[in-house]
């Protein structure tokens, strides 16, 4: 097999464009495109030009001779996808769909308020139509939201999305107005005001609680609030993580969930702090983690292994990870009839299930069919209780978890909820409390209001998702910029500034950010990692501050 995609997918398709064989799937426009967790390379059909490897901007695609052993469990996924879905309907060369050009010639000013993942697929896709300059807002001095505080610190593969996003902001009409708080610094009726388009892309702040007693003592953390602890989140640096060996006796702690979050935050929890050491990890959680005592992690999950919630990319890293013990518990189910499945994610399983246990290594079990009960307790965690579960098909035939009754306690001085993220309400944006959304129609608020990502689909998808998501937010703010529905906005770019600096002077610009990135990178060098980050705010404005003209990288996008 001439070459292997070997991670989660950015969406960018650059890969599938560059194919001259078209044999990399699904493409845009093909079924499961929008909800795929990867894209695939068919080995009957790849000649083997290395094109995909060059126009892949997450570093993602490998010529098979290259995988590392942690990587060659992609050979047979990749393989797998064409067994089920072998595109034999697939034309020579991947299609590229027709630019869809404005009827009205602006100019036109677009706010989009959001610096991560989909608020830079948003600027991107506003950006392909010249008539279009846009101002990206975001309350931390930093962009890229969960890609640079939610993907783990040893997926830095995952992280090279950055170059991508770093291109996006090189790009001609891209303003940066990073530190600036909308709802506080300026408000929602300030920028509608001045801008054609407000567009948010604030994602889900919160997490959503178990709902049991004890959830609320303390030891019992938010996984949401424990991955922005690690990845050097400013305002999770407080976070009480306290993993020392009179806090957690046991040795143990309890993850309630099992999908990515979770298998992230038990691997961080169970690997080798002197391998972490190696990352962009945070300085101050590092250190908590050297001195840690876990020596065991239980992931629950509520249903069986056929209907976990990790991705099987995730499951692979998992699986890549050498330092670590593996235990797959299926309860009452015997393994082998737990794990019988042809899928990919039972052969995983069953791989895993089958490795020797080394006692010198720390060990996360994957506990299928339970579900907390309650958490124990009075002044902190000290244990939970856990239920077992067994399977039943609905009338609609949907698989659900049915308490047996038979419980046990398991003894952990912390327990981390991983069940899920939940969006808080936006000022002056309509609110739907049960979904954590804003209500909306394919993206439109109302004409000239605006949302994508999770704010609007809710927590759910992968990084590349939020690229089909912001193609479809955009779209209808061309639809009411062609029908001319939004009345034109007062003032200009200029003033805009004047008025932001004015209520925020330790907004960071596009300059400012590249002087943070330079710095921690400069400090990460001298440490033999990828970057050293800074969590204090003020610190980043004072770098900031001292930064002139943005640099444009080699890869700036031709002006259009």
């Amino acid at each position: 097999m001439p070459h292997v995609v070997t991670q989660s997918c950015c969406a960018d398709a650059s890969c599938v464009v560059a194919c001259p064989v078209n044999c990399i799937h699904p493409a845009p426009g093909e079924p499961g495109f929008a909800e795929a967790e990867m894209l695939y390379v068919d080995a009957k059909s790849c000649v083997d030009c290395g094109a995909c490897v060059t126009a892949c901007p997450a570093d993602a695609i490998l010529p098979h001779t290259t995988l590392s052993a942690a990587q060659q469990p992609f050979l047979a996924i990749n393989a797998e996808y064409f067994d089920v879905f072998p595109h034999k309907d697939r034309t020579p060369l991947a299609l590229v769909h027709p630019q869809r050009r404005l009827t009205r010639t602006g100019p036109f000013r677009v706010a989009v308020v959001g610096a991560g993942p989909a608020g830079m697929y948003a600027a991107d896709e506003l950006l392909k139509h010249p008539e279009i300059s846009v101002d990206v807002f975001d309350r931390l001095p930093t962009p890229y939201g969960l890609v640079r505080a939610g993907v783990a610190p040893d997926h830095q593969n995952t992280k090279q999305v950055e170059k991508l996003f770093a291109q996006i902001e090189s790009q001609p009409g891209f303003r940066y107005f990073l530190g600036v708080e909308v709802g506080k610094d300026v408000s929602h009726a300030e920028l509608t005001a001045r801008y054609h388009g407000v567009v948010y892309t604030v994602g889900a702040a919160s997490d959503r609680a178990l709902g049991i007693d004890g959830d609320d003592l303390p030891g019992s953390l938010s996984a949401t609030d424990f991955v922005g602890w690690y990845n050097g989140h400013p305002d999770k640096q407080d976070l009480p993580v306290h993993l020392d060996a009179e806090s957690i006796p046991s040795g143990r702690v309890v993850l309630v969930g099992n999908g990515n979050v979770a298998l992230d935050c038990a691997r961080i929890l169970a690997e080798d702090p002197e391998r972490l050491a190696g990352t962009d990890v945070a300085d101050g959680p590092l250190a908590v983690l050297r001195d840690s005592a876990v020596r065991e992690v239980v992931v629950l999950g509520r249903r069986g292994p056929g209907e976990a919630a990790f991705t099987v990319p995730e499951l692979v890293g998992l699986m890549g990870h050498t330092g670590v013990n593996v235990v797959v518990d299926t309860g009452d189910l015997p393994v082998e009839e737990a794990l019988a499945g042809a899928d990919t994610t039972s052969r995983l399983l069953r791989e895993l299930a089958g490795r020797e246990l080394r006692p010198e290594l720390r060990t996360i079990v994957l506990r299928f069919l339970s579900s907390p009960v309650r958490v124990l307790g009075t002044e902190r965690v000290t244990g939970v209780e856990v239920g077992r579960n067994r399977l039943e098909r609905d009338a609609d035939g949907i698989v659900r978890a049915v308490p047996t009754g038979e419980t046990e306690v398991l003894e952990t001085g912390m327990l981390l909820r991983a069940v899920g993220y939940k969006g808080l309400p936006v000022a002056d944006l309509p609110y739907d409390a049960a979904t954590g959304t804003v209500p909306n129609e394919g993206g439109r608020v109302l004409p000239g209001v605006y949302v994508a990502g999770w704010v609007k689909r809710g927590p759910n998808g992968f990084i590349g998702t939020n690229k089909s998501d912001a193609e479809e937010t955009v779209e209808q703010v061309l639809d009411d910029l062609d029908a001319d529905r939004i009345p034109a906005p007062v003032g200009d770019a200029a003033e805009i500034t004047a008025v932001v600096r004015g209520r925020q002077p330790g907004m960071v610009d596009l300059a400012g950010w590249q002087a943070i990135d330079r710095e921690e990178k400069r400090r990460g060098a001298e440490a033999g990692r990828p970057r050293v980050k800074i969590t204090d705010v003020e610190e980043m404005r004072g770098i900031a501050a001292k930064s002139r003209k943005p640099r444009y990288s080699l890869g700036r996008r031709k002006e259009r």
